[in-house]
């Protein structure tokens, strides 16, 4: 089931209206990524303040998420014991069949699941359209009495979209629209509940109906067994430490009969008052008994292409590859504004949330380089959309930020000027502001110069991992009237007048090496329509930082952080524990630290910048590690060119266990795939696709874990700016099939009119039958006209990434040992032995689409 976005509050005031002491805690399960984090921030500040108790548990994977399944919610359900009660998805769960991954249902029972319901928010795309769509409680209301099981009509419920009337205490998977459903997801609705209501037909006689025509009957009756997912394919009830993570499949109910009455339809193949009788020797037509068989073969013929013309419409929809939708924390801040408790610090982790995204490389069309404009300071998340999204944001910080009329000339100057806020207006100002951040990493953090050279943006527009990459930038600083020894002190320490200027003289040289977008735009219009424009916070005269600095500083400690809550890291102590921090960070039990570490780090209490500031070399040592390593791959030619993807290896030097963190390993590729990007268009190496023009290609890279004798691998690609060689060499011969097929199958179709004109002219039959075909074949022609507009509806936008499903294809052609357990299905874990065999099978697979 689906809840729409208009009705966002609806099950949190149920929840509010029927908590009471006794009631159960809710069981948050969150994903380690600071999006999710900042959203699971905000809904525990909501539930702290209506007393109602919550647990916290962190996922780290599907592996994490099954015990957490088997260990906390299926002592929840009713039938274990249990008195039921809300369990929160965030940033899992979305790609995966929840009810049988958290053993909600037990198979062979009734599916009631245990008075237990799940709120799935989360952003990754495709959903589980059996979650979307599905997921309802069966309970013995629904249920009726007689041969066959009907469909379950869930009150409040319409096609798997709750509505103002559905009530909670049955339990059942819900998911929290972003709009996307509602909006996008249209044909895929219709085509999921069309199957759930189709009745079982035999697929394997289809061929043989003719011949056999008194087995030509629908499963009517109802045999009790599922019918199969639409990928067709068998769970494997083997499990291992490499095996592929649970499988999107829909539920459904196959043992449901499609809804009819005696007087719309007679029971197919069955008739009670004529069985016995025999056709009348002396009569020309058919006898009833055989007009009644070649109706039930006719009407079995249109139920096997209605089946596989929905099957097409889902499996269009999974084969397009993964995406990302609006920020979960974006989507509890509307969650928090519906239910009037919006305030600064919610805004404030929602915003935080949205920057994250950028730096992790979650797009619009998957993990990859953003291809959003370059206009602005940030390229941002989601293109358009996503600066809708920010638009409301900055609203918001203006609506709950009024400017101090003392103080407003001031603030309005500066804002015009550009300058980059570094400290707060007063000691107890606490304050979100709007700031023309440019494209640089932790510029209030470290030396100027320190910030350009590790920037992803700059560095991949001035070769920086080249001798003349850095004299291009101790030129553009020349140009820009910096000295050596002004841009290598701190920030905050430089020069006031030097800093009023900078954005101004930025904007005037930096075209001249292709940096257009290293700062935002002149702003134009009211203040509040600052676009590209960044958000900064103070926390009186503690810290100042920007949203980007705390997405940058949150997503290291997740990946690379301390192993207490309690530890404090100095440059010195970085390096005489970088060893200890590597060699531990494969271990699963480490990630818990992490995680609570991150967690109070977005504290809403005044010691959050403390914990936040303490991780800033952290976080340095992240990104100073990526640029040497990324240098050393570039500069040695250490990336190969193979069929489909780029790849390189990271299998030695000072950072190597750094990089087994997945997380850390995606910022890597993201920068070496902006690097790569940049210099195929400077080359002009493009390709169009459609009216779109693609630069690069994807980008695999993989890091040895020599502790665990695996690589860690990770493909990018998407974002509008690759090019998928092998996709389209396999459009291509797709088309070429796909218009061979048509005429043959229009051949064939004339062919089989005429015979069976010629047939009916013979008997002398009436056009019934006639009638009876020509629908069918005219629903054949129709579903070929469907999957040519699938076709062309899937590739319409964005190029996405489709590393998960060629990952899932390797593993099933191939007998490499290979480990999904991460929520990425880009991220994949493959043993060392196996790798060689398994990046060539993957060089003929289409990785992006």
């Amino acid at each position: 089931m689906y809840l729409p976005r208009n009705l966002i509050s609806h099950l949190y005031l149920q929840l509010l209206r029927t908590h009471h002491p006794l009631s159960p805690p809710v069981l948050i399960l969150v994903a380690l990524e600071p999006d999710a984090l900042c959203a699971c921030r905000i809904l525990t500040a909501l539930l702290k303040r209506d007393y109602i108790p919550h647990k916290i548990q962190p996922v780290a994977g599907y592996g994490d998420l099954a015990r957490a399944g088997e260990e906390l919610v299926r002592p929840m359900r009713m039938t274990e014991g249990g008195s039921g009660g809300v369990v929160v998805c965030m940033g899992v769960g979305g790609l995966v069949d929840l009810s049988d991954i958290l053993c909600l249902t037990v198979e062979g029972e009734v599916e009631d699941m245990g008075g237990v319901e799940v709120w799935v928010i989360d952003a990754r795309r495709p959903w589980n359209l059996g979650n979307v769509f599905g997921g309802q409680a069966w309970t013995q209301q629904t249920l009726q009495d007689g041969d066959s099981i009907a469909r379950p009509k869930v009150s409040g419920v319409d096609k798997g979209c709750i509505t103002q009337s559905y009530r909670t205490g049955n339990g059942g998977v819900i998911v929290f629209d972003d709009g996307d459903i509602e909006e996008e997801l249209r044909a895929e609705r219709e085509a999921y509940c069309a199957l759930e209501e189709m009745p079982e037909v035999d697929e394997d006689d289809d061929d043989a109906g003719d011949s056999d025509s008194d087995n030509d009957t629908v499963n009517d009756s109802g045999s009790g067994k599922k019918r199969k997912s639409w990928s067709g394919r068998e769970e494997e009830d083997e499990e291992s430490d490499f095996d592929e993570p649970p499988r999107q499949r829909r539920r459904s109910n196959s043992s449901s009969p499609v809804p009819s009455s005696p007087s719309a339809r007679p029971r197919i193949g069955h008739d009670s008052s004529n069985s016995s009788r025999s056709p009348s020797p002396t009569s020309d037509s058919p006898s009833p008994l055989v007009r009644r068989q070649s109706s039930a073969r006719a009407l079995r013929r249109k139920l096997l292409r209605m089946r596989r013309k929905h099957e097409n419409v889902l499996h269009s929809y999974y084969s397009m590859g993964t995406s990302y939708s609006e920020p979960i924390s974006s989507l509890l801040y509307s969650l928090a504004s519906e239910l009037g408790r919006e305030d600064n610090d919610l805004l404030w982790l929602a915003i935080v949330g949205v920057s994250s995204l950028e730096l992790s490389g979650r797009t619009m069309s998957g993990i990859g380089v953003s291809s959003a404009s370059e206009s602005g300071g940030s390229a941002g998340w989601g293109g358009e959309r996503g600066e809708r999204i920010r638009q409301i944001l900055r609203d918001e910080v203006h609506r709950l930020n009024p400017p101090d009329p003392y103080e407003r000339d001031r603030d309005i100057r500066g804002e015009i000027n550009g300058v980059i806020p570094t400290a707060a207006r007063s000691p107890t100002d606490t304050s979100i502001r709007l700031s023309p951040e440019p494209r640089f990493l932790l510029i209030r953090h470290w030396s100027l110069y320190d910030s350009m050279l590790h920037s992803p943006y700059l560095a991949a527009r001035l070769h920086v991992w080249s001798e003349h990459g850095r004299k291009r930038l101790h030129k553009l600083l020349a140009k820009m009237g910096v000295s050596l020894s002004q841009c290598h002190q701190n920030y905050t320490h430089m020069d006031m007048e030097l800093k009023r200027v900078l954005r101004q003289r930025l904007l005037k040289y930096a075209p001249m090496y292709g940096l257009d977008g290293l700062v935002p735009p002149v702003a134009s219009g009211h203040i509040g329509s600052r676009e590209g424009w960044g958000f900064v916070r103070s926390w009186g005269w503690k810290a100042c930082l920007s949203a980007t600095d705390v997405g940058v500083i949150i997503g290291a400690i997740l990946e690379v952080g301390p192993h207490e809550p309690s530890a404090t890291w100095q440059p010195g102590q970085l390096a005489r524990h970088r060893d200890d921090i590597s060699a531990q960070d494969s271990d699963p039990s480490n990630l818990l630290p992490r995680f609570w570490t991150a967690y109070d780090a977005l504290s809403l209490t005044s010691d959050s910048p403390t914990l936040l500031l303490e991780a800033l070399p952290l976080a340095q040592h992240l990104h100073r590690a990526i640029l040497r390593t990324g240098t050393t791959l570039l500069s040695k030619h250490l990336i190969r060119h193979l069929r489909a993807f780029r790849i390189a290896v990271v299998k030695d030097g000072p950072d190597v266990k750094l990089f087994t963190n997945p997380g850390a390993l995606t910022k890597l590729a993201l920068w070496l795939g902006e690097a790569i990007q940049v210099q195929e268009k400077e080359k002009g190496d493009s390709y169009k696709i459609g009216k779109k023009r693609a630069v690069g290609t994807p980008l695999v890279l993989a890091s040895l874990d020599e502790d665990r004798d695996v690589y860690v691998v990770v493909g990018t690609g998407g974002g509008g700016g690759v090019v998928d060689f092998a996709a389209m060499a396999k459009r291509q011969e797709e088309r070429r099939n796909k218009k061979e097929a048509k005429d043959k199958k229009n051949k064939e179709k004339e062919e089989r009119r005429a015979k069976r004109a010629a047939e009916r002219a013979e008997r002398g039959e009436d056009d019934d039958e006639a009638d009876e075909t020509e629908e069918d074949d005219s629903s054949s022609s129709d579903d070929s006209d469907s999957d040519g507009e699938l076709d062309t509806s899937a590739n319409k936008h964005l190029v996405r990434n489709r590393f998960g499903i060629a990952f899932q294809e390797v593993v099933q052609e191939t007998n490499a040992r290979v480990r999904i357990d991460s929520f990425e299905h880009c991220v994949v874990e493959v043993q060392k032995e196996d790798l060689g065999g398994f990046l060539e099978a993957l060089s003929f697979r289409s990785v992006v689409g």
